[in-house]
């Protein structure tokens, strides 16, 4: 069947059902896996890719584990040449050699095949509880290289012809510190490949080979179409952004940059992180197909918004994405990794998104809260087994898009919203921590005509026993999350250790040893604001004032709205005096 000849209701057809079996093969893990943040949280991928690497269907998960996995099946092609077969099931997480993004992130991929034909590639990529390594999660601020951080799996067969490799599956869980757990996540993982072969194989029974491939390229023609006349929209022009995380995680205190000048040229597009840092000793360190990944999720946010979840190898081709070999992002071997995807990978779609905001006014997209996570491993003494927890529960909100005020309680940015805040009931059974609070922050958002969304107060206390932190994933205390147009930045993070009553302040990107009911409080920095705060409507101020968002005292310093305390009304003659006093100014 030839392109442009296909039936709209073939084609939409099968275009949907790619997108349909990625969403049943997150529906399979979320009721098969055990871990709490594959669970629970979302963290976790999926997608089909064909028979030669070019990516087809990714709807589901995190832009950092899938985007660029175009490069993973490549390398899985390259390396497996005339040996894979049906029933294959081969595991990466290696950043250098097999494009993953971080050590904790187990890629399982399975080639499909239709009457002896390799037509396409699915793979399942998911945060693992643990990963080997010097310390448990995989999050280690001050690790000496990358063989620190945990095992690094290389292409490897663990199922052949729909069998197990159990000596190479028992190699690798002899060297993780929750074998069994991680044994049912991997098989999670390869039943959801699993099905989808199923499913593609049932279409392809359907509809034949030629009819579904000639779908695939017609996908791709549409919306490579579809993204060359939205980039043909934007004035040509290079325009600048630039954003930083706290630290590296050793070189404390010193701010790492992501700084990118985006190119437009007619219906293409060029992304150079060239002026960004040099490699980093820190963990902070992202390899190319990290950066690759979330540069192309923060310039999709900017093309047509009917692409949606449908984007795919036609997206990409009229972008290019550099960043020079060496530079912390694109970081070359020993380098640790270990935070890149929370850490510059946040910034790295920060900075897209400024110097777009600055492309494409019209749609500016202000900065989210920065990522405020962190690794806690401990004994529980109701088990007296080993745990280690993290979470998104404490990261700041989304922030405003021009129109629109930030989206409340979204994770950060980096995960776009995929990945899920927690549930107290289900923390509480699985970990010995009690939340004694957890709420929306007042006066956290950053100001505008459209504010951000705010960030968090979470507060928990230890109830096991003797524990660890390591907040390494946690930024925010130092740089701003800028807005846009006239927006404001959010305010900084902040976390305190409390013990015996007495409260110590506590940084990210670093290790603090805890006792039994030690109390971690965590206060984030919500979204940025977009346009001027002194434009915003004085009833929204007010509405805000009375939800509690902000205070009396904040909308007259930000807003330069006159708000009554006991009585919430507007005082309209002294909102006019301080409005008219800002413009002055």
């Amino acid at each position: 069947m030839n392109i442009g000849k296909i039936d709209p209701m073939t084609l939409s057809t099968v275009w949907h059902s790619f997108q349909s079996i990625c969403k049943e093969m997150r529906h399979v893990i979320d009721r098969t896996s055990q871990n709490y943040l594959i669970a629970q949280l979302h963290d976790v991928s999926v997608g089909v890719w064909d028979g030669t690497g070019r990516t087809v269907s990714v709807p589901i998960g995190l832009s950092v584990q899938y985007l660029g996995g175009k490069l993973s099946v490549e390398y899985v092609i390259n390396k497996f040449k005339g040996n894979l077969n049906p029933g294959d099931v081969i595991l990466v997480n290696d950043p250098y050699n097999g494009y993953c993004c971080h050590l904790p992130d187990w890629g399982f991929y399975r080639p499909i095949f239709y009457k002896g034909e390799l037509l396409f590639f699915t793979f399942c990529r998911a945060h693992q509880m643990d990963t080997g390594g010097a310390y448990p999660g995989g999050y280690f601020p001050n690790a000496y290289d990358i063989h620190a951080e945990g095992l690094r799996i290389p292409g490897i067969k663990v199922m052949e012809g729909d069998v197990e490799r159990e000596d190479v599956m028992e190699l690798i869980l002899n060297n993780v510190r929750w074998p069994q757990g991680t044994r049912i996540d991997n098989y999670a993982q390869i039943a959801a490949t699993r099905l989808c072969e199923q499913r593609i194989v049932a279409l392809l029974d359907k509809y034949g080979k030629d009819t579904v491939l000639a779908c695939v390229e017609e996908m791709m023609a549409r919306t490579e179409k579809a993204v060359r006349v939205a980039i043909e929209k934007i004035p040509d022009g290079t325009y600048y952004g630039e954003s930083a995380t706290d630290d590296d995680g050793t070189e404390l205190d010193v701010p790492v940059w992501a700084r990118c000048d985006v190119t437009i040229k007619g219906d293409t597009l060029k992304v150079d992180f060239s002026k960004s840092d040099k490699q980093r000793k820190g963990f902070v360190n992202c390899v190319f197909n990290s950066t690759f990944s979330n540069a192309l999720s923060a310039l999709f946010m900017f093309l047509d918004p009917d692409l949606g979840e449908y984007h795919n190898e036609g997206s990409m081709r009229p972008i290019t994405i550099y960043a020079p070999p060496g530079s912390v992002l694109n970081a070359q071997y020993p380098a640790t990794v270990g935070a890149s995807p929370v850490s510059m990978g946040h910034q790295i779609i920060e900075s897209v998104v400024s110097a777009m905001s600055k492309a494409v006014p019209e749609r500016a997209i202000a900065c989210w809260g920065k990522r405020y996570g962190h690794y806690i491993f401990g004994n529980d003494p109701r088990t007296d087994e080993k745990y280690v927890v993290t979470s998104f529960d404490m990261d700041g909100g989304a922030g405003a898009v021009k129109g629109f005020d930030g989206y409340e309680g979204a994770t950060s940015i980096g995960a776009l919203g995929e990945v899920n805040k927690g549930n107290v009931e289900e923390v509480e059974i699985r970990f010995p921590w009690r939340t004694r609070r957890w709420e929306f922050a007042t006066d956290t958002a950053g100001a505008g005509n459209w504010r951000g969304a705010s960030g968090i107060h979470w507060e928990v206390e230890n109830v096991g026993g003797d524990a660890g932190i390591a907040t390494g994933s946690s930024d925010g205390e130092i740089v701003h999350a800028p807005g846009a147009l006239g927006g404001e930045p959010t305010p900084n993070s902040r976390s305190y250790l409390i013990r015996d009553g007495k409260q110590e302040k506590i940084r990210g990107h670093r290790l603090y040893e805890l006792k039994p009911r030690d109390i971690i409080l965590k206060i984030s920095g919500g979204g940025a604001g977009v346009g001027s705060p002194a434009e915003r409507d004085p009833e929204k101020v007010r509405k805000d004032v009375m939800n509690e968002f902000i205070t009396v005292e904040h909308a007259r310093a930000h807003y330069k709205v006159a708000i009554d305390p006991k009585t919430f009304t507007i005082d309209a003659k002294e909102t006019a005096r301080l409005r008219g006093e800002a413009r002055t100014a």
